[in-house]
């Protein structure tokens, strides 16, 4: 049992940076719509995939350095992509956020939002449950990043403690359940607060240059 705690923070340390899961929750608590389903997907997901390392598909992965490399390469494409479309949307928010009218900002930022209710354009999201699950599950099943994070460095980790792996990835599990609880409570606690296009567009801009940079060290890691 003495591997949870080294899993909890292994996992914490990669789940914690900015990226497409972490802003699709933060978008729905703060718009205070499905969070919780939401949350509970990503942490079910985390757990699978987690599991399917320590199984031994991590290992599998990597003895086949061209399928690794073929999934690298995918993980660099989504991560470009997505930190470019974050990014593009932070940048087009800025006119919009300079020339709105101070009445119809003060005014989005009055009362409490109830539930599913958006307060800006940037916190668009999926309104109905199934919206939002697809929504989530193409940021975490069809993220190519997703598996080299959970199932191959994880797993790779876990292996190296013989037969504590298993308690090991469950302290990663436990470490996405509190992470992933955590910042759904926390966005919809605070979405009064965050809920406004500063906000988002400030949530946008760290998304695109993390997920980035991300894709560049990736890079840097197959040459």
């Amino acid at each position: 049992m003495q591997s949870i705690l080294p899993g909890f923070l292994v996992s914490i340390s990669l789940i914690a940076a900015i990226g497409a899961q972490n802003a699709m929750v933060l978008r729905h608590g703060i718009a205070r719509s499905h969070v919780a389903a939401v949350a509970v997907f990503c942490i079910v997901s985390d757990a699978i995939l987690m599991s399917a390392g320590t199984a031994g598909f991590g290992a599998a992965l990597q003895a086949n350095p061209r399928v690794l490399t073929a999934v690298t390469l995918l993980g660099v494409a989504f991560l470009l992509a997505y930190g470019a479309m974050s990014l593009r949307s932070a940048w087009k928010s800025l006119p919009a956020r300079a020339t709105a009218p101070a009445s119809s900002q003060s005014k989005a930022t009055d009362g409490d939002p109830q539930e599913g209710e958006g307060l800006s354009a940037k916190g668009t999201v999926a309104r109905t449950l199934p919206g939002a699950i697809a929504g989530v599950a193409a940021v975490t099943w069809l993220n190519p990043h997703a598996y080299l994070d959970t199932v191959v460095l994880v797993g790779s980790v876990a292996a190296s403690y013989g037969e504590q792996r298993w308690w090991f990835t469950l302290g990663a599990i436990m470490a996405s359940a509190v992470w992933f609880s955590t910042l759904a409570a926390g966005a919809r606690a605070f979405s009064r607060r965050l809920a406004r296009p500063r906000t988002w567009t400030i949530i946008d801009a760290l998304t695109g240059l993390v997920m980035i940079g991300i894709a560049v060290k990736l890079l840097v890691g197959l040459a």
